[in-house]
């Protein structure tokens, strides 16, 4: 496996692009008139305030403090970079309100503190407290670190939690729990060797205690050695952890007979003769980044029964913070709760445990290039998209702040709780990822008909540092050569072929023989069939065709019709198909929604419309989504006469006798397409009445292009598209002017679809 490879200034170029930064704020009420406003601000918004002073537990039901938190940091220990200051952590710290809202929809301000005095960070935090639900302390130094936490949390009446102590410390203590089950061993049986004494590691020692560990059975180290009692320079957090044991004089003397390992140091300390000198069936956690104190392949090769973790996400059992801080505060801000207690940090420990051995979803495995994840020495804790996270330790979270009595708001229908954390997020973050990471099981031949294209070259950039498909460009091998050399961009192995120069001859008249076999009929003589393949998108079209290429991707210069004629003229439709129709992905918070036709038909016929649906269809089931599919025009249910109206009931009809395991309903408007209430009152006898449409058909190409262009333009909604359906072989043509980003995702969705074909 294979780090992923960040350029600096792809990184700088990510921070600064558009609006600078990675968060803003957006209302969440209406503002779009006077009145509005009004109730927004002046004079409306004083019946709240007076609500709030009458009883301060209205503030939760008036404002955003209840899902509010603040991530704060004075810069003192920023990852790997030290005591950089306060303003060069805020990059981080938005970082981190950005993992808060996406895997828990919490809102985050970030505030960067410019003081090292504890003391006045703590004053500083206690007089934000009627901001914020929660407070998550990030990257504060230790020792200071514990004196703050400690004074918060007693001087608050809200959730605090220092991540860098305690996130590392639940998630290596779930790992733990799996690794010493796996095993057969006793924790309070085992003898701990600790590398660090700094926030992380002091935190996992203590939680490992709760869990059964003893003190007596543990050797932690610091840069100047071992923690002994005849040391005289310990600080009063490090003193619990000091040993009486003699003859103890270095990492390696104390590694001899341990059952577990435990790194959060510096890289490249422990070599493979002192894994081997552990006791059988060790545990070893080395979670010192991005270097471990023992490579992950080092580990491994030293013994065959070892159980791993890093905290690199690019080998098995990453100790990632990122299974915790998010639902630990979710369930926390959930009840209410007065703080995050060590029964809480204990439930989620054990609830990522018990996670990591139940069945592994599709959607898991694929994202990880794995077959079947199951529990077993490689899969000791889940993954970071695994979709049942956010239902399994958030309400774990809140039950034992429940069982502590400190939940202000406790929870009484459970049910109906973990219904709504999985509507807090949509699928837009893992769909993309999943095709990614199911592309990159075996990377195709993806060649590019406009190479010549600095958006076509930097998305080849992305794809080539990802990993997920083997370029080929097709252009001016100089012009092309000087756009990389201007833009700093590293593609010194990606080949290059120009299509007019004298070594392609050879391969031009192979192409233009082939070429004029299938088209002699059809319009083209011997001469035009050969010079028609110096045009790049024919000779892309002719590399997928002869198996030279995989897939193509074009059109971002030309338009729509002279990059797609090329593949239906070589390539050919899928056997059985009779038109070739366009899919477009748009990811909504709600989940992605697919859109059939947007590019093709300008007005089907219902036989068209139903091929179309079964493409479609069959397109969303790669995905690993049951598409849900809403057969859409003016009329609900026959409230309607007229063209399109009839034509979609007729389809309707044919599908669900045709497929009567299909979800498919319809005709229908489009608000009632999601409005599962007014479904239910009205037409509860519809498929779409329990849940929504994922899936929407439309009658013509300007009702589907009208919808999609509108909802991306107005809806901020990131798009994926279209996707060619219906053809042989993979080709995708972009759309004129396509983002990066989009180019990147069309490849991704091109490569998966050669796995497929």
């Amino acid at each position: 496996m294979s780090q992923i490879s960040i350029r600096k200034q792809d990184a700088l170029d990510y921070h600064s692009k558009g609006r600078p930064g990675k968060i803003e704020v957006i209302p969440t009420k209406e503002t779009a008139t006077q009145r509005d406003l009004s109730l927004a601000y002046s004079p409306g918004v004083a019946e709240p305030c007076l609500e709030i002073a009458a009883n301060n537990e209205n503030v939760y039901k008036y404002t955003a403090k209840g899902n509010l938190v603040a991530v704060i940091s004075n810069g003192t220990a920023v990852l790997g970079l030290g005591n950089i200051g306060a303003e060069a952590s805020k990059p981080v710290m938005e970082g981190k309100g950005v993992l808060f809202k996406i895997f828990a929809d919490i809102d985050v301000f970030d505030i960067e503190l410019n003081t090292e005095d504890p003391e006045e960070l703590i004053r500083t935090v206690k007089i934000l407290e009627p901001t914020f639900g929660g407070v998550n302390l990030e990257d504060i130094k230790s020792p200071e670190c514990f004196e703050i936490e400690q004074r918060l949390r007693k001087e608050l009446n809200i959730p605090i939690m220092h991540d860098d102590q305690h996130g590392t410390a639940i998630i290596s203590g779930a790992a733990l729990l799996n690794a010493l089950e796996l095993v057969n061993k006793n924790i309070e049986d085992c003898k701990f060797v600790i590398s660090g004494a700094g926030a992380a590691a002091l935190s996992c020692a203590k939680l490992y205690l709760l869990l059964g560990a003893k003190v007596e059975n543990m050797l932690m180290f610091d840069k100047d050695g071992l923690i002994s009692k005849k040391r005289n320079d310990l600080n009063k957090y490090v003193q619990q952890f000091a040993t009486e044991q003699e003859g103890i004089h270095s990492l390696a003397d104390a590694m001899a007979g341990a059952d577990v390992f435990l790194g959060l140091s510096v890289g490249n300390i422990v070599s493979q003769d002192m894994i081997r000198s552990m006791a059988c069936d060790a545990v070893v956690f080395a979670m010192a980044n991005p270097t471990p104190e023992i490579s992950y392949e080092d580990a491994v090769a030293a013994r065959e029964d070892i159980i791993m973790a890093t905290g690199r996400s690019d080998y098995p059992n990453q100790v990632n913070n990122v299974l915790g801080f998010p639902y630990i505060f979710r369930g926390a801000l959930d009840v209410r709760a007065t703080e995050i207690d060590e029964n809480m940090k204990m439930a989620a420990a054990k609830a990522l445990a018990e996670l990591a051995k139940k069945p592994v979803p599709d959607i898991v495995n694929l994202a990880y290039n794995e077959k079947n994840l199951s529990f077993g020495r490689n899969y000791i804790i889940p993954k970071p998209v695994d979709p049942r996270l956010i239902t399994t330790v958030a309400p774990a979270v809140a039950r034992a702040a429940m069982e502590s009595g400190i939940a202000q708001a406790p929870i009484t229908n459970w049910d109906e709780y973990e219904q709504n954390l999985s509507k807090r997020l949509g699928l837009d973050n893992s769909l993309m990822k999943f095709v990614i990471k199911r592309a990159k099981r075996n990377p195709k031949r993806v060649v590019f008909a406009d190479a010549e294209n600095l958006k076509v070259l930097k998305a080849v950039q992305e794809v080539v540092d990802e990993g997920f498909a083997i370029p080929i460009l097709l252009g001016n091998e100089e012009k092309i050569h000087s756009i990389i050399s201007q833009n700093n961009l590293d593609l010194r192995d990606v080949e290059i072929i120009d299509t007019r120069a004298p070594e392609t001859a050879e391969r031009l008249k192979h192409y233009g023989d082939i070429f004029f076999g299938k088209r002699k009929r059809k319009g083209y003589n011997n001469y035009e069939a050969h010079k028609q393949m110096q045009v790049r998108n024919y000779f892309a079209a002719m590399m997928v065709e002869t198996g030279d290429a995989d897939c193509v991707i074009s059109g971002l210069t030309r338009n729509y019709p002279d990059a797609i004629r090329p593949a239906l003229q070589i390539i050919g439709r899928e056997e059985g198909v009779k038109k070739v129709s366009g899919m477009y992905i748009l990811l909504t918070k709600k989940g992605p929604l697919f859109f059939s036709d947007t590019t093709v038909n300008f007005n089907p016929t219902v036989e068209e419309i139903v091929e179309i649906t079964e493409l479609t269809a069959r397109a969303v089931e790669t995905f690993n989504i049951k598409p849900r599919i809403a057969m859409l025009t003016y009329s609900n249910f026959g409230t309607a006469d007229g063209e399109d109206a009839i034509k979609m009931r007729e389809a309707t009809a044919i599908l669900q006798k045709k497929h009567p395991e299909m979800i498919v309903e319809g005709e229908m408007q489009a608000h009632l397409a999601f409005d599962m209430d007014l479904v239910r009152e009205n037409y509860p006898f519809s498929k779409l009445a329990e849940e929504g449409a994922n899936t929407l058909i439309f009658p013509n190409l300007s009702s589907a292009n009208i919808a999609y262009n509108l909802l991306k333009e107005t809806g901020d909604i990131e798009y994926i598209g279209p996707i060619l359906l219906g053809l042989r072989k993979p080709v995708h043509v972009l759309q004129l002017g396509s983002a990066v980003r989009e180019i990147v995702n069309m490849v991704a969705i091109a490569v998966v679809e050669a796995q497929t074909k």
